[in-house]
């Protein structure tokens, strides 16, 4: 498969980068302020499911809590192939620099790949309103 577009969208948070990356690492927090991945989260054992935007039963897994920030996680879409999504809490100064790889699925067209990048960004738009405020 041939390398495919992708865009590292980021954002600063006013807050120390532990206490970001603590929050936005528990899956218990993600309806709160991930609204582009989906709603209904409910856990089965180490994985999380919820419902797409579209309604459709999806899988969640992610990375276990670690010390360097790291929010990996793989995202399991009823029927299709599954989604790796990196994504990381630095430090940048005493606070936070959170960042999301965006990258496209194979046959994606712009306009739904443009549409993924503002969600993505109104969620850690939302996620540094809770944080901050």
């Amino acid at each position: 498969m041939p390398t495919l577009r992708s865009s590292t969208l980021g954002i600063s948070i006013e807050r120390a980068w532990q206490e970001v990356y603590a929050y936005a690492a528990d899956p218990a927090n993600m309806p709160q302020w991930a609204a582009g991945l989906g709603n209904g989260f409910e856990r089965d054992g180490d994985d999380w499911l919820f419902r797409d935007l579209g309604g459709n039963p999806a899988r969640v897994r992610f990375t276990p809590p670690n010390p360097y920030g790291v929010l990996d996680h793989d995202v399991f879409p009823a029927g299709q192939d599954p989604v790796h999504v990196a994504m990381r809490v630095m430090p940048n100064g005493d606070g936070a620099e959170v960042t999301f790889l965006l990258i496209e699925t194979p046959g994606m067209s712009n306009a739904d790949y443009q549409r993924d990048a503002a969600a993505v960004m109104k969620d850690l738009q939302t996620l540094k309103a809770i944080l901050e405020g």
